[in-house]
């Protein structure tokens, strides 16, 4: 059996890449840290790390364990909170990462249900971008996190060392918004390369990278004269005539007055929306809530 202790100690000397400075981190000596290393490496067989002048560097067993190391100590951080409310009497507790058109847009459909059916749950919600995300909930401070990606690999993948589950939930096309007045308005379906030339209005920073990229496909450069953190925000600019812009279909739901939403012919992007928990059985108000999280896309007609 791995001696927990031991295994939060070769944690902090992975992070910090001394004894010394693991020691500095935990209040420990120097020489109170290797003797613990040296313990962890004696029942385990191997050894974790390799000791040079310059500082230390894990072996392989060694990023195994620190792999699993952050894992393993938020299971166990969730479970003696969750016996501690238990114990005392409290109301279960539900923490949700979300992204701001998830949180704005999905979250709240599924929550009003859950609320009604868990009414002594106490719920909070984090606003964080996908990569605060994972952490939240590898580290137990989250128990659920809708993330998105667009282009490329999904942010949890089969078989990795995270800890962490995704379930996917919503494939959501981006899409062109004019104004109304634009000369394109009301065309049902055009090619990216028909807006060489546009000003356009930025929603978020990764949409910006992602327009780069499929500009660069179709022959021009994306002159970009507005930047947002906000679709809501970017969507009522291009309303007001500033630009055009690449927005997901979730955000555009009920689009505003004064736009015109129109589709991309391939090769068009797509937003990959997808819930992540930790690997294992998950607690049933976990389960609960990713139960009615699955059922909005079909209440929203976007299934």
């Amino acid at each position: 059996m791995i001696d927990l202790q031991r295994l939060r100690i070769l944690r902090e000397v992975a992070e910090h890449g001394s004894f010394s400075g693991a020691a500095q981190a935990l209040l420990l000596t120097p020489s109170a840290v290797s003797q613990q290393i040296a313990a962890l490496e004696r029942s385990l067989g191997t050894p974790v790390v390799e000791r040079t002048t310059r500082g230390t560097t894990l072996t392989a067993p060694g990023r195994v364990l620190v792999e699993s190391a952050g894992v393993v100590l938020a299971e166990l951080v969730h479970a003696q909170q969750r016996i501690s409310r238990l114990a005392e009497g409290e109301a279960e507790r539900l923490t949700v990462a979300t992204f701001i058109s998830g949180g704005q847009l999905l979250l709240p459909r599924a929550l009003t249900g859950f609320a009604a059916a868990h009414p002594r749950a106490e719920i909070t919600v984090l606003e964080a971008e996908t990569g605060d995300s994972l952490a939240l909930v590898r580290e137990g401070r989250a128990d659920l996190a809708l993330v998105y990606h667009f282009d490329g690999p999904p942010p949890v993948r089969a078989g990795d060392r995270s800890g962490l589950a995704l379930t996917p939930l919503l494939d959501d096309p981006m899409r062109i918004v004019v104004p109304a007045a634009h000369p394109l308005a009301g065309r049902g379906e055009i090619d990216l390369a028909d807006l060489a030339g546009e000003r356009w209005v930025q929603g978020c920073v990764s949409v910006g990278e992602l327009l780069d990229g499929y500009a660069a496909i179709a022959g021009f450069e994306a002159n970009v004269c507005c930047r947002t953190t906000d679709y809501g925000f970017a969507v009522s600019l291009i309303a007001a005539g500033v630009g055009i812009g690449l927005i997901p279909s979730v955000s555009l739901t009920a689009p505003p007055a004064g736009v015109s939403v129109l589709a991309l012919r391939p090769p068009a992007p797509s937003r990959y929306i997808s819930l992540v928990t930790r690997q294992g059985r998950a607690q049933p108000l976990v389960q609960n809530l990713v139960q009615g999280l699955l059922a909005v896309p079909g209440e929203m007609g976007l299934a």
